[in-house]
């Protein structure tokens, strides 16, 4: 085509540093695991064209899963026979025989590469075609394709979807995968929800296609009738309101340089909260910077943030891959200038996704007016170039067969049309691509049938134009994520979610492999449609049906992914809090019990949505009532919150101080609770954000908060100091009575000179004040346990407390007895008097020297007289002194 795909494509350093390591370490098998679009086919070809530079260029075959067949016995077979067609093309370019380059056999290869110390590297791209009948034998190809790496010393490069190599990637020894430990264990295959032999995890149905009345003529009927019985319970119904082409199977390197030939890329107590007991923390990403796609937290490289756990990410219990997600923000803004992308053309965040970014430019540089008004999406993207494609394709023909005008917009509308069946064949039985009869069917190679306008060329128009693609015996959309895009417009949702998530039974008789999961790219787009056609309610209530199907079959493999996929694709994913928090409640209800949830749904998960900080807050809330104990390894919910709150304090802090009112007991940590696990986050992270923590708290009035604050009155004097003077010149009553309370709990912790300064300072401002204000006592208070001024402010604050001014505590008077013994004990005698004689008591206790035990014994002694009543006190007294 005439697109500007030529653009240079951006090199991903954290990938090339994963596939220099893989060279250099003694690991056999590599996986890059990434979305369709990620690029996975471009960075392969990155590798193979750096292998085949330089002085150390080493051999590289190129092999797709469409080169596979259904009785090769390991994936030697295929590498004979693209070496074989590799030679076969060489020779007849040249007029000799193939047989005069002796020996190239893949085994000859291996070990002449080998022996030059530079071993060949097989690049498997796109396994997910492989025939249906090898993919069943998945196991025992694997094991014998791992045996002859080891027997010839060649490496293994496979990129594929996630969903493949959940299945392929734990086939391989753990000790051949790059980024295993080698003395880490193999995950379970419950860890890996990975369905045994016989387990019924899988619909039966192979076919995605809509059903139909009647099947076309020559081609089954669709497999999708109804018939059986549910094995789920009624789903709840409610009424609804209204980088350049994708190289070639061949060899990378030249024959002189590589020899080969050919072409192509903790137990016990916990500490108290307050001690930091809970909460433990690891760097996380910001939330909502998640590739599409569930992911987990296996060893993840990528450009951008991978988040663990989440979409676009390492999933937990994947075996050890390198993940490739979108683009990071530079290589981002590096990859639109090289593509001619305007900044602010494209939505976030569709700007860092290659595929869409591609595409894009292709669109852009085929139109002559200025870019849109608006940033576009990907959805509007794909829509625009599949147009684009058509009139290329139309033009093609129509300079072929003389046609002009408006016949080329009528032949466009046609080629449209095809492209759109072509989507709903692939849909059918097979690995999403069309046979050679089909295929040709849609796009006769020789003259058209009249309902096509007649013509010629139509094949060749639509593989020139690199909307389709040669894929082994048959055709395939050129762009695997276009095609589970477009496919998705005609999938029969309704019945697919049926047969693969609520499994009705299959019609007797019927005997067919169950659907791959990485057919899962259709169904998801179908469902993410559902909000563009029908509107948010319509897909929310498809989300809480497959909530139901989770909560009723927790190791629902369809039911979970969809699910994980979706949510995480949704530009915004508020409309849908309430499907999230019964998600969440499923959760943590299973937690609760001891029992494991998806772990697709670990805490990346939720920091990959594209939420609100409140949401997600409220929604971690929930959420930790799942977690594990904190010796466990691996991430917990709890340490996501933690994550966040180190991110960004002043956003976070607030809604932590919600999660007071929360007193459910933490199950996996009995002695805390939500609402002290809250209190233990923002105490061990105060540092992030004290000044702002201390007002977040004084905002507050549950008792929580002003537990926290006396805490921190103890622990940092210095930020108490700075909170109470500012809120003593603050003109809000509410803030000036807290200046004076939480400044009477610092003062006896301030031991610098500025601190104290802070605190006289507020004392005066508040003194100041309107004369009749109550809080004149407790400025008082302040000013005498300050040496400095105590002289001045003395009789004034003796007389307050005489009289019984609830803001001038006993303590705070008692602290001037060293200085001035006669007149506070004096006025210690009036308050004895009063209702709190026993705080006055007790505070005069802790007070009372040796030096003044005989004055205050004869105070106390009068004091009794006065007021026999006080006799228990007294009593309280000489224990506490006897102590």
């Amino acid at each position: 085509g005439s697109g500007s795909g030529a653009a240079e494509p951006v090199e991903r350093t954290a990938v090339t540093r994963e596939f220099a390591a893989f060279a250099a370490g003694r690991a056999r098998v590599l996986g890059l695991v990434g979305a369709p679009g990620s690029g996975r086919t471009t960075e392969l070809a990155a590798l193979a064209a750096r292998r085949s530079r330089g002085p150390d260029a080493a051999p590289t075959l190129w092999l797709r899963g469409a080169d596979l067949r259904d009785d090769d016995r390991s994936l030697a077979d295929a590498a004979r026979r693209t070496l074989a067609r590799a030679a076969r093309i060489v020779a007849a370019s040249d007029g000799s025989d193939p047989g005069d380059f002796g020996d190239i056999t893949p085994d000859r290869l291996a070990h002449l590469a080998r022996t030059a110390g530079r071993p060949l590297l097989l690049l498997l791209d796109g396994p997910e075609e492989m025939p249906p009948a090898l993919a069943h034998r998945l196991p025992e190809w694997t094991e014998d394709t791992a045996a002859w790496l080891g027997a010839t010393g060649a490496r293994l490069v496979v990129a594929c979807r996630a969903e493949y190599w959940e299945h392929a990637g734990a086939e391989f020894p753990r000790e051949l995968l790059h980024g295993s430990d080698p003395g880490e264990a193999p995950p379970s295959r419950a860890a890996l929800a990975v369905p045994g032999p016989g387990a019924d995890v899988s619909s039966p149905w192979t076919d995605l296609r809509p059903a139909r009345p009647q099947a076309p003529a020559g081609r089954a009927p669709s497999p999708w009738a109804p018939g059986g019985t549910s094995g789920a319970p009624p789903r709840p119904r409610r009424t609804v309101a209204p980088a350049g082409p994708h190289p070639g199977s061949g060899v990378v390197g030249s024959v002189e340089e590589t020899g080969a030939v050919g072409s192509g890329p903790a137990s016990g107590g916990a500490a108290p909260w307050w001690r930091g007991g809970i909460g433990r923390v690891g760097p996380l990403p910001a939330p909502g910077t998640g590739a599409a796609g569930p992911l987990d937290a296996t060893e993840a490289v990528g450009s951008a943030p991978v988040p663990a756990d989440t979409p676009g990410g390492g999933r937990v219990g994947l075996p050890p891959c390198v993940r490739l997600g979108d683009l990071s923000d530079e290589e981002a803004r590096e990859a639109r200038v090289r593509h001619g992308v305007p900044e602010g053309a494209l939505a976030d965040p569709d700007a860092a996704h290659p595929l869409t970014l591609r595409l894009f430019a292709e669109v852009h540089a085929a139109l002559s007016g200025p870019p849109a008004p608006a940033p576009v999406t990907r959805d509007e993207v794909f829509a625009a170039y599949l147009d684009l494609m058509c009139l290329r394709v139309a033009t093609r023909l129509a300079g072929e067969n003389g046609l002009h005008g408006t016949a080329v917009r009528r032949l466009a509308a046609k080629v449209s049309g095809q492209v759109h069946e072509a989507a709903r064949r692939s849909l059918g039985s097979g690995q999403g691509g069309l046979d050679r009869d089909s295929f040709a069917a849609l796009f006769p190679w020789g003259p058209a049938p009249a309902r096509l306008g007649g013509g010629t060329g139509w094949a060749p128009a639509v593989l020139a134009e690199g909307l389709f693609a040669p894929a082994g015996s048959g055709y395939r959309f050129a762009h695997e994520e276009l095609a589970d895009w477009i496919q998705g417009t005609h999938l029969d949702l309704e019945e697919a979610l049926r047969a693969l998530v609520h499994r009705r039974d299959t019609p007797h008789g019927t005997h067919t492999l169950p659907v791959p999961h990485h057919r899962i790219g259709s169904v998801v787009e179908a469902v993410l449609l559902l909000a563009r056609q029908h509107g948010v309610p319509q897909l929310a209530l498809t989300l809480e049906e497959l909530v139901h199907a989770l909560d009723f079959d927790p190791h629902s493999w369809w039911a979970a992914r969809l699910l994980a996929e979706v949510l995480t694709r949704l530009p915004d994913a508020t409309p849908y809090t309430e499907v999230l928090r019964l998600l969440a409640d499923g959760i943590a209800e299973r937690g609760g019990e001891g029992q494991h949830a998806p772990q697709l749904f670990g805490p990346g998960f939720w920091t990959a949505l594209r939420l609100p900080g409140t949401t997600r807050l409220d929604l971690l809330r929930r959420l930790v009532l799942a977690d594990g104990p904190p010796h466990r390894p691996g991430p917990r919910h709890l340490d996501t919150a933690a994550g966040l709150l180190v991110a960004d304090p002043a956003a976070v802090q607030p809604l932590l101080v919600r999660w007071f009112d929360d007193e459910r007991p933490l199950p996996a940590t009995p002695h805390a609770t939500v609402a002290t696990a809250a209190q233990a986050l923002l105490h061990t992270h105060r540092h992030r954000g004290l000044d702002g923590l201390t007002e977040v708290l004084v905002d507050s009035t549950h008792r929580r908060a002003d537990e926290l604050l006396a805490v921190l009155a103890e622990e940092e004097p210095s930020a108490l100091c700075r909170a109470v003077e500012r809120w003593a010149r603050d003109e809000r009553p509410a803030r000036q009575t807290a200046a004076v309370t939480h400044g009477l709990r610092t003062a006896p912790h301030a031991r610098t000179g500025a601190d104290r300064t802070l605190l006289r300072h507020a004392a005066l401002v508040l003194l100041a004040g309107p004369s009749d204000s109550p809080l004149r006592g407790g400025a008082l208070a302040l000013l005498i346990q300050d040496p400095a001024c105590r002289d001045r402010h003395l009789p004034r604050a003796l007389d307050h407390f005489a009289a019984g001014d609830p803001y001038l505590p006993p303590g705070a008077v008692a602290a001037a007895l060293p200085t001035h013994p006669e007149p506070v004990l004096e006025a210690f005698r009036a308050r004895l008097l009063g209702p709190d004689a026993g705080e006055a008591l007790r505070r005069l206790a802790d007070a009372t020297t040796p030096a003044l035990a005989d004055r205050v014994a004869a105070l106390l002694g009068r004091a009794v007289a006065e007021r026999p009543e006080t006799a228990g006190h007294l009593a309280a007294y000489v224990d506490r002194r006897l102590e």
